[in-house]
């Protein structure tokens, strides 16, 4: 039977306080860059067909820009997306224990999730099942919006760059949730 000695307790206390090491920390940028490049490319196979199909002929809100914005755009915040996990997770680190930014890390992988189904659902959904697609697609982006709210708020606890960075993310779900409900209004 072992006994834990107060020597034992200080070396947890030590190895919790410190950080990931430098190689755990890059693995973990690695695959919080490789999550968003996943959504990123999933988003582009539901919409390759589409922006130039039914979306090309749909009516538009006057401020929809043109379809070369969005590319640039959604590599810009997803990179910032992939330095939000990565911080969340990096400040949230315990050596040996759980990540104690796990609620936070939770909302980063929601939003993940929820940005993930909005492009096949608006874009590859309509040709499938009509008009109910860009409901279900608005319903998502809402949920979206809500979701990056509340992680930005978790986050700051953890990192306010992570926080911050939230912020032009948030924004642009923002716009492009009425260019969203201007294909409903419009069309």
């Amino acid at each position: 039977m072992h006994t834990r000695t107060h020597t034992d307790v200080d070396e947890q206390v030590v190895a919790r306080a410190k950080g990931p090491t430098t190689l755990r920390q890059v693995i973990a940028a690695v695959i919080f860059l490789l999550i968003v490049a996943a959504v990123a490319f999933g988003g582009s196979l539901a919409s390759t067909g589409n922006v130039d199909g039914w979306y090309a002929n749909a009516e538009k809100v006057p401020w929809d820009p043109p379809n070369a914005v969005f590319g640039p755009v959604w590599t810009a915040l997803y990179a910032l997306i992939a330095l939000a996990g990565f911080l969340i997770w990096r400040a949230g680190f315990r050596m040996g224990g759980p990540n104690a930014a796990r609620s936070a890390l939770a909302l980063f992988v929601t939003q993940m999730v929820l940005n993930a189904v909005w492009t096949p659902i608006f874009f590859a959904g309509y040709p499938v099942i009509g008009a109910a697609a860009w409901w279900i697609a608005a319903v998502v982006i809402v949920a979206l919006i809500v979701v990056v709210v509340a992680l930005a708020v978790s986050a700051a606890k953890w990192s306010r760059i992570a926080s911050w960075v939230m912020v032009p993310y948030l924004l642009w779900l923002c716009f492009a949730s009425t260019l969203n409900i201007g294909i409903i209004a419009l069309n």
